[in-house]
């Protein structure tokens, strides 16, 4: 499917706030050509997906502004698939900005003793604190890069740069580890919570030209009034507060009821979408009458029992299954998290383990073991980010019980293994997803009808060094995860 570029001189007519605010009208005009490259978009001819499709679809409009505003055309025409909007729909807007909000706003409304009461607590002393210290830094440079690239009407750069800032958000969260800090470090959580939700403010402003419902949502939740102007310029000193992010919302402020911001596009509503409008519109509309045709003499005749007008119906011939051979095993039935290795030492009982505690986003660390002594050295294993299994049944290794697993790839003969590496800038914590597959995985995975054993069948690399779960990658919020050199492996 091909979405078109603008015409020339297009971008000397914008206005970069008001830049197609009104999201009606916005979807209005929507028009994308068909998906996989099947025939060119023909408004004449009905080809394509156009502003009533999408609505008919139910994706908000937020997620379509998103979705068309970071695939711009600016120099040729650009792909477009459902598969794609789906990746990111879940993997960064739900996972990655979604998630970082609702952290926040949640925590912060939780109960005295486990958070604030939904009160912004006070935290006089945030410009001291070292980790807070470093993020503001980074949030000071990428809202210094985000108004360079409005004011050059660079729309696609700010949107990616403004989506830094969540990203940002989300490792400092985890860094602080401020569930921790709540019991152990007052003052520490406070200046992080503070600090956190200033940068919820300052996302719905940043991101306010580009998905203005979405803006007006996360006032709500702030309990800040949707008339409220955002703006953001340097007349009126909101890029110096940029610097400062805990003095956007005032301690003793009240926060509203915080509430998911996005919802997981599944792997069966994208097949619907993308067989309902596959084709013509005149195609749609002539297969959609055939289909009311065929309700209509199946309706005709149906028996009806006149004693108890029952429908009398027959099940078809061919239509019995198991429910075991109805319940497809997938990727999805799979927790796998970014996760980072904070302690690592050799396993004293046993030459060949390492013990690691790895931190996958809860409240405590796991220990995992892992056979990784005679492949990867100990300076190797320590800090890094790696992919984890984390709803495996815990198992005993030599006396140390293992509550998770790190994935990594191996050669043909096994003489060598590496570990799938997730990016850098990926959030600790974040679920692993694969494009065309979701659902909610496991809670531990049963051990008796082997889904571990028949899903690590199709883990492998591919010549690129991606990581893949048959031909899905494994995608994080911030990319694709790789292996170092190991081409055509085996992950398990």
């Amino acid at each position: 499917m091909v979405i078109r570029r603008p015409f020339s001189g297009e971008k000397s007519k914008v206005n970069k706030r008001k830049m197609m605010r009104n999201e009606g009208n916005f979807l209005e005009i929507l028009v994308m050509g068909p998906e996989g490259g099947r025939g060119k978009f023909s408004k004449s001819k009905g080809v394509g997906v156009f502003g009533n499709d999408a609505k008919d679809t139910k994706i908000p409009p937020q997620v379509w502004r998103y979705y068309l505003l970071t695939n711009r055309p600016e120099v040729s025409d650009t792909l477009f698939t459902w598969a794609d909007l789906q990746a990111k729909l879940n993997s960064e807007l739900l996972n990655n900005l979604g998630n970082f909000i609702n952290r926040v706003l949640s925590f912060i409304a939780k109960p005295p003793g486990a958070g604030y009461d939904s009160v912004i607590p006070d935290a006089p002393d945030a410009e001291s604190h070292q980790l807070t210290k470093s993020l503001t830094e980074k949030i000071g440079k990428l809202v210094d890069q985000y108004l360079d690239a409005m004011e050059k009407v660079k729309l696609k750069q700010g949107l990616r740069t403004a989506m830094s800032i969540s990203s940002e958000g989300n490792a400092y969260l985890q860094d602080s580890q401020f569930w921790k800090l709540y019991k152990e470090d007052p003052s520490s959580c406070a200046i992080v919570m503070k600090t956190s939700v200033g940068l919820v403010y300052l996302l719905a402003s940043l991101l306010e030209p580009f998905m203005p419902s979405f803006s007006v949502e996360v006032l709500r939740q702030l309990n800040i009034a949707p008339e409220t102007h955002l703006s953001f310029c340097d007349e009126k000193g909101e890029t110096e507060k940029a610097k400062k992010p805990w003095d956007f919302l005032p301690s003793g402020h009240k926060i509203g009821k915080p509430a998911p911001l996005f919802k997981e596009l599944k792997d069966e509503d994208v097949e619907f979408f993308r067989v309902k409008f596959a084709g013509s519109q005149a195609d749609r509309k002539a297969k959609a009458e055939a289909e009311e045709e065929k309700i209509a003499e199946q309706l005709k005749s149906t028996k009806i029992t006149e004693g108890n007008a029952k429908k009398q119906w027959t099940k078809p011939v061919g239509s019995s299954k198991s429910k075991a051979s109805e319940t497809e095993i997938s990727i999805s039935k799979l927790d796998i998290r970014v996760g980072m290795i904070k302690k690592v030492q050799k396993h004293p009982d046993a030459d060949s383990l390492y013990v690691e505690e790895i931190d996958v986003g809860e409240d405590s660390t796991r220990t995992v073991v892992s056979g990784l002594v005679k492949y990867i050295s100990l300076e190797e294993m320590q800090n890094r980010k790696v992919c984890v299994l984390c709803n495996l049944k815990p198992a005993t290794m030599r006396g140390i019980k293992s509550h998770a697993m790190v994935l990594a790839a191996s050669n043909e003969d096994n003489s060598k293994v590496e570990l799938v590496d997730p990016p850098e800038s990926a959030v600790v914590g974040e679920g692993v997803s694969f494009p065309g597959y979701s659902g909610e995985p496991d809670s531990v995975l049963n051990a008796k009808s082997k889904v571990w054993e028949k899903v690590q069948a199709d883990l492998h690399t591919d010549a690129e060094l991606v990581a893949r779960y048959k031909d899905a990658p494994f995608t994080t919020s911030a990319g694709v995860c790789k292996v170092l050199s190991i081409a055509s492996g085996a992950i398990r």
